[in-house]
């Protein structure tokens, strides 16, 4: 399911419309700041679950370490 260039003229024109001609810079940068805190959350997240991982595997192989003594 894609959009054609008329449905995508018709989005634009519903918000300039509600929205106006000076609010939608305000939009604009609004969604990207909210974009850009995402991608930010989103990278921390992944972070540290890695040095979850890595530490649980950390652990994993000194409890075997120590059992086979």
């Amino acid at each position: 399911m894609s959009l054609g260039l008329t449905e995508i003229a018709l989005i634009l024109v519903v918000v300039l419309v509600l929205f106006g001609g000076k609010r939608i810079p305000e939009l604009a940068k609004a969604l990207g700041k909210a974009q850009y805190e995402y991608k930010k959350a989103k990278e921390m997240l992944q972070n540290e679950a890695q040095e979850l991982k890595e530490t649980v595997a950390k652990a994993a192989e000194e409890a075997e370490n120590k059992s086979e003594k």
